[in-house]
């Protein structure tokens, strides 16, 4: 059996090539090449035709999805003869949200005849087990927000608009959409000018998402991020984030005084 990773941008495929005994097909997406990977083959959407027949050709029958993509726009000039029967899917998985855009993608690999299989099923280690990861734990009122933050993502996950939120004193302050959470947690720069610092960072999969793409991840810079904001602490969901670079994503809230919670939903 051969593995490729459809990789694009950030920490994600790093870590996950890290943990394998056997290095993948690492392919990227023109423009989202990953951190710190060296990247096998280059390809543009107008050519994934071309790149599957390429990976049959290698061996390879399954596929994982890791790392950020943007949307890029299909170059009709640009599309060869393999991709052609393609564009359908394609273009219809560009106008769909998220989790709809990612089922459309998986379909095309799966028609092709690849497995699709996900992060943290090849990688399992990705996924930090249950409970308080830090020194500093959080208190009632923590989770507290953690609870009134997950019944905000469920609400999110309708809509299918994003995966995180920050709450304080059961009020959001900030939730995720299109930009990110890096962009969401900049949004809240400008409150520590009024406010007292608290609040927590909540992430977790969409309700009956297709984890095969897109399970969340946080890493240093989040934890960064989240302190520079003023926030208490970071809840993840057990099982539904992983966890990029583990040891130093702890060390990096003992530093700044940050809890990490792997939160149990029926807890």
């Amino acid at each position: 059996m051969g593995l490729a990773l459809i990789a694009g941008a950030g920490g994600l495929p790093h870590a996950l090539v890290q943990q394998l005994e056997t290095r993948p097909i690492v392919c990227a997406l023109a423009g989202f090449e990953p951190d710190g990977v060296k990247v096998d083959e280059t390809f543009r959407l107008e050519t994934l035709g071309s790149l599957l027949a390429d990976l049959k050709a290698k061996g390879v029958d399954q596929i994982c999805l890791a790392g950020a993509i943007d949307r890029p726009a299909i170059e009709p000039s640009a599309i060869d003869a393999a991709t052609m029967p393609l564009i359908p899917v394609l273009q219809q998985a560009l106008i769909q949200g998220d989790d709809g855009a990612l089922r459309a993608v998986i379909s095309v690999f799966e028609h092709a005849g690849f497995a699709v299989r996900s992060a943290h099923e090849i990688a399992p280690g990705l996924l930090p087990a249950t409970g308080c990861m830090t020194r500093c734990e959080p208190d009632d009122t923590a989770r507290a927000d953690a609870d009134r933050a997950a019944q905000i993502v469920d609400a999110m996950s309708a809509a299918d608009v994003g995966q995180c939120c920050v709450v304080q004193a059961g009020q959001a302050l900030a939730i995720e959409t299109v930009y990110g959470t890096d962009w969401m947690l900049q949004s809240l720069g400008a409150r520590l000018e009024s406010d007292p610092r608290g609040g927590v960072l909540f992430k977790a999969p969409k309700r009956d998402q297709d984890t095969r793409a897109d399970m969340p991840t946080i890493g240093v810079d989040t934890i960064g991020a989240a302190a520079a904001v003023g926030l208490q602490g970071v809840v993840i969901e057990t099982n539904g984030v992983m966890v990029l670079n583990q040891a130093e994503v702890v060390a990096a809230c003992d530093k700044a005084g940050l809890f990490l919670w792997v939160r149990d939903r029926n807890s």
